[in-house]
C-alpha cells in the first residue's frame, strides 16, 4: 500500500496525484482457482475519456468492481482525487464522486424518469419528495448535459437508448465527477452509440471523467484518449490512442494478431430449408423469408422495428396472427418451442440471461439444456459422467473460462455466458439456426473464433438466419441481407449490394424494395 502524506484535516493524500482522478496500484483480487487481477496498475487523468479493454475473463469488471466498492481487493490501493480510500461499498463510492452505468440498468420500469433519476436523492418540501423539483432537476441537467429525456415518461416505455441517458442522469444528480460505464454500447444502435459518446466527449470536456469498459475498436479509436488493455488479470499495454491503431489494440488484446472486419466468401446454397410467408405477430407484418441449406441470411435493422419479434416468433416463443412457417417442408406454425427444437430448429436468443440461461444452474447443466432429450440421455435418465464429460469437450471447444463446469453460470462472464449459449447450440448440429447478436458483449478474439464457427456450420450444409445490430457482422458473414423497417422487411440484398451505406439508408426507411425478393 502506499503510504499517504497526511494533511491538515488528518486525511491521507498521495504525492503526485495532481491532474489525476483515479489510481489503482497494485491490485489483485483472488477468488477460488481464478486470480482476476494480478497486481494491477491503472492511472486515469482528468476530463479524458479512459477506455478499458482485454478478452472475456481477462479481469476488467473485477477491477472496476474493486474501484466501485463492490469488492474488497487482496492487495494493493485505490487513490481518488489524491486520496487513498477503501470503500466498503458503492454508496462509499458515490460519496467520493464516482458513478456506474452497469451492463443491465439499474431502473425501476413502473416509475418516471425523474422518480429514477432523483432515488435515494430526492429534493424534499417540508418533509416530503418534491416531484415538481425532480422535474425541474431532469431538465436542467438533460438540457445542460444534451440528454434529452421527458422526466414524466415511464421508463418502462422508453426504448433502450433513452434509459441509459436516464441512468447517466442519475449519477449527475448525485455529483458524480467520474463516471464508469460498462459495455456501453453493447445495446445501442450505431446513431445511439454516437449520440452517447458525443455526451461523453461533453462531460470530458467540461472536467469529468470517463472510464469506458468495452470490445468495440472502432469505438475506442474514435472516442477516447487513452487505452489500457488487460489479459490474464495483468497490464499488458498502455496506449495513447491517437497514436495507436486498431491492428496493434486487437494483438495487445489477444496476443496475436487479428483480421477485423473480415468479408467472409459467400457460401453454396441449396435448397430451402426454412420458409416464412405472409407472418404477423403484434409488432411483424406479412413477412416473407426464405433460408436455403448452406446459407446465412442476415436481418438488418435499427432496433425497435421487429426483428427479436420476428425471430421469438420464429422459435415458437411468441404468438402468430397469421402466416405460415415451414421447417424442410413440414408445418410448425403452430408448433410448441420443444416441437420445434425436436423438428431441427436450434436458437440463440438475444437475451441471454432471461431466455438463454439459468444463471443459477451449473455451466455443465446449462450445456447439456436440449440435449438431455437426444444425445445425453439413457434409457430416461442423465447419466451426470455423460453430462460432465460434455461439458468439458463444449468447454475446450468454445473456449469458455471457468473455474470448473460445476460453477453457476452466473459466475461467468457475459462473453464466456454467451460463448457458452453459442456453442450449446452449435453442437445440437440442427439444420436450422436461428441466431440473434452472436458477438454482444464479447470479445475480438471470441468474435473471429464464433464468426468462424458460424461460417463452418454453414458450410456444413446448415442454414443460419442471424439477426445482429454490427453492420459490419451482417456485412461479414451474410450471404443475404434483409432490411426491416417498422416491422416489414423492405429491402433486400446480396453479399455485394450490402454496403453500410446502402444498409444504413434502408434501416432509415430510404429504400423500400419489395419483399417478393427478399423471399428468393
Amino acid at each position: 500500500m502506499t503510504p499517504p502524506r497526511a494533511d491538515a484535516e488528518g486525511a491521507g493524500v498521495v504525492e503526485g496525484s495532481d491532474g489525476v482522478a483515479v489510481e489503482l496500484r497494485g491490485i489483485t483480487k483472488r477468488f477460488p482457482g481464478t486470480l482476476a487481477n494480478d497486481a494491477v496498475d491503472l492511472t486515469v487523468r482528468r476530463g479524458e475519456i479512459h477506455a478499458l479493454m482485454g478478452e472475456n475473463g481477462a479481469g476488467k469488471s473485477t477491477l472496476m468492481s474493486v474501484l466501485y466498492g463492490m469488492e474488497r481487493a487482496d492487495a494493493g490501493s485505490v487513490i481518488i482525487d489524491g486520496r487513498e480510500v477503501a470503500f466498503a461499498s458503492p454508496s462509499d463510492a458515490m460519496a467520493a464522486g464516482l458513478g456506474m452505468v452497469h451492463q443491465s440498468f439499474k431502473l425501476f420500469d413502473s416509475l418516471s424518469v425523474a422518480e429514477n433519476v432523483v432515488y435515494a436523492a430526492e429534493p424534499r418540501r417540508f418533509g416530503l419528495v418534491d416531484l415538481a423539483a425532480a422535474r425541474r432537476r431532469v431538465r436542467e441537467l438533460a438540457e445542460e448535459h444534451g440528454l434529452s429525456v421527458d422526466p414524466d415518461a415511464r421508463v418502462g416505455d422508453l426504448p433502450v437508448g433513452l434509459r441509459q441517458r436516464v441512468e447517466i442522469l442519475k449519477l449527475l444528480h448525485r455529483g458524480a465527477r467520474t463516471l464508469i460505464l460498462d459495455e456501453p454500447t453493447a445495446v445501442l444502435t450505431p446513431a445511439e452509440a454516437d449520440a452517447l459518446f458525443a455526451v461523453l466527449k461533453s462531460l470530458a470536456a467540461e472536467g469529468r471523467t470517463v472510464i469506458l469498459v468495452t470490445h468495440k475498436l472502432r469505438e475506442v479509436l474514435e472516442g477516447s484518449d487513452r487505452v489500457t488493455v488487460l489479459r490474464d488479470g495483468r497490464v499488458v499495454a498502455r496506449l495513447v490512442t491517437a497514436e495507436t491503431s486498431a491492428d496493434q489494440i486487437a494483438a495487445a488484446i489477444t496476443g496475436r494478431a487479428v483480421e477485423l472486419d473480415r468479408i467472409h466468401a459467400p457460401g453454396t446454397a441449396g435448397e430451402p430449408v426454412l420458409e416464412v410467408a405472409g407472418l404477423s405477430t403484434d409488432a411483424v407484418r406479412d413477412v416473407h423469408l426464405s433460408v436455403r441449406a448452406g446459407e446465412i441470411v442476415g436481418i438488418a435493422g435499427v432496433a425497435g422495428n421487429g426483428q427479436s419479434e420476428l425471430v421469438q416468433a420464429l422459435a415458437g416463443l411468441r404468438a402468430t396472427t397469421a402466416g405460415r412457417v415451414t421447417l424442410r417442408g413440414g408445418d410448425i406454425t403452430h408448433a410448441s418451442a420443444t416441437e420445434r427444437r425436436a423438428k431441427g430448429l436450434a436458437y440463440v436468443p438475444e437475451d441471454r440471461h432471461a431466455v438463454g440461461t439459468a444463471p443459477a444452474a451449473s455451466v455443465a447443466d446449462n450445456l447439456a439444456m436440449g440435449h438431455h432429450r437426444t444425445s445425453l440421455s439413457s434409457r430416461g435418465l442423465l447419466p451426470p459422467a455423460a453430462v460432465r464429460a460434455h461439458a468439458k469437450r463444449l468447454v475446450e471447444r468454445f473456449g469458455i473460462k471457468t473455474s470448473s463446469p460445476e460453477v453457476p453460470a452466473s459466475a461467468l462472464s457475459g462473453g464466456n455466458l454467451q460463448k457458452l449459449l453459442i456453442g450449446r447450440e452449435l453442437a445440437h448440429d440442427a439444420p436450422v439456426l436461428l441466431v440473434e447478436q452472436p458477438t454482444r458483449g464479447v470479445d475480438i478474439g471470441a468474435i473471429q473464433t464464433i464468426h468462424d464457427q458460424l461460417i463452418a456450420y454453414r458450410d456444413a450444409g446448415h442454414a443460419v438466419l442471424l439477426v445482429s445490430a454490427e453492420l459490419s457482422e451482417i456485412r461479414g458473414l451474410a450471404d443475404r441481407v434483409l432490411v426491416m423497417y417498422e416491422g416489414r422487411v423492405a429491402a433486400s440484398y446480396t453479399k455485394d449490394e450490402a454496403d453500410e451505406r446502402t444498409l444504413g439508408l434502408a434501416m432509415a426507411g430510404g429504400d423500400t424494395r419489395t419483399q417478393v425478393k427478399a423471399a428468393d
